[in-house]
């Protein structure tokens, strides 16, 4: 593990839709609770809440919420070009980058979460658990676009496993 990097690491998917669908189901508060989270709120820099099917800016605040969790994850829109590239802030002050592009009828995401602290908490739970979350997750996006099939649990009578 000498040479292991626990500051950064990449996933990709290939999913059969087009750019403009993969980035609103990224932007958009409507779309991020089909595949990802119970619940989105996105609220303007000046504390405006943003309507749940209008694409979110930059300088954006989000309140993000998962299923069979009770507490909400807050952060930052650093960045939205509206096309195809969004940067957030993911558990404190890291960075995810979601870069998408048109790859032989699939849209690529690609998905690089950064700047990791190197403490042993964020080793385990920022770099470890997080790669096992965005792989799922990112397995979901695929399956509700293509099949429309939602894989995450949602039985509150089920602890949390892998689908949540």
């Amino acid at each position: 593990m000498k040479n292991f990097d626990w500051t950064s690491y990449t996933k990709k998917i290939a999913i059969r839709a087009n750019v403009a669908d993969i980035y609103n189901a990224w932007t958009k508060s409507s779309e991020l609770e089909k595949w990802f989270l119970q619940n989105v709120e996105f609220y303007n820099p000046e504390g405006t809440r943003i309507d749940a099917n209008t694409n979110v800016q930059a300088g954006s605040r989000y309140s993000w919420l998962w299923y069979l969790y009770k507490d909400p994850m807050p952060g930052v829109i650093k960045e939205a070009n509206g096309k195809d590239y969004l940067q957030f802030t993911f558990e404190g002050e890291c960075l995810v980058d979601v870069n998408l592009r048109e790859e032989h009828g699939y849209t690529i995401v690609e998905l690089r979460h950064h700047n990791i602290p190197l403490d042993d908490h964020s080793r385990q739970f920022v770099r470890l658990g997080c790669t096992n979350g965005w792989t799922f997750y990112l397995a979901n996006l695929k399956s509700v676009k293509e099949g429309g099939i939602d894989l995450r649990n949602k039985d509150e009578n089920l602890a949390p496993m892998i689908n949540n």
